[in-house]
């Protein structure tokens, strides 16, 4: 399928969704793409679980401090009036709820929310579970960016988590390549697709059933 999103688009489209003040924590691999595309004139607060608060893009080629990184190990700018502090009081952060949303990628989606990023439950796969539970609860939204289909073409949403859980009940939008759909009361909520592609061909390829909200709330985070 051609009209599939990339990366760096979806990690746009997720952005457009932040609003100005938001305390955001993105998720190590994909969500990390996310701060590139956040417009500098707003005030938006990215947080990272190693214990920085105001982290802005990744720096330009050869302008990368060793010592400023994110949870990923990734080379980090900090914004004026950014800070750093204690991993112990990151957590803090995270768990007491002083977050306003998360962006996790994700393994498998479940209908009513469950999230399972951590581990596949393979024997050779390295669990790298990371401070994702911490986020998937402590957060006020949750937002997972992840491709429709895994490499295998199974669709990554799915009626039950068959690998292990980060979290029951947590996500509240995900973003794929190929569309928005927002999680609410075991209903999946199809708030866009991708240029041609029809409702019918996403749910053709998604196991689980979807309502076509497209004509609601357009673009609206909840």
């Amino acid at each position: 399928m051609n009209n599939r999103l990339n990366r760096e688009q979806m990690a746009a489209r997720v952005a457009r969704d932040i609003p100005e003040g938001a305390y955001v924590n993105l998720g190590i691999g994909l969500p990390t793409r996310v701060a590139d595309y956040l417009p500098a004139e707003l005030d938006i607060f990215l947080h990272s679980e190693n214990g920085l608060l105001g982290m802005g893009p990744a720096p330009a080629p050869g302008q990368a401090d060793p010592d400023l990184i994110n949870a990923g190990k990734e080379p980090v700018t900090l914004l004026p009036g950014g800070c750093f502090f204690h991993h112990g009081d990151s957590f803090a952060m995270m768990r007491g709820g002083h977050l306003d949303i998360c962006v996790l990628g994700a393994f498998q989606v479940s209908r009513h929310g469950d999230l399972a990023n951590w581990h596949t439950g393979a024997p050779d796969a390295i669990p790298a579970v990371g401070g994702a539970m911490d986020l998937a609860i402590g957060a006020k939204q949750v937002f997972v960016m992840m491709e429709h289909l895994n490499k295998q073409g199974l669709c990554k949403l799915v009626e039950s988590c068959s690998y292990p859980l980060t979290g029951m009940a947590c996500v509240n939008r995900v973003y794929t390549d190929l569309a928005v759909i927002d999680l609410s009361d075991g209903e999946l909520l199809v708030r866009e697709c991708v240029a041609g592609l029809s409702f019918d061909e996403l749910q053709r390829l998604t196991p689980v059933p979807l309502r076509d909200a497209r004509d609601q709330h357009q673009g609206e985070t909840r």
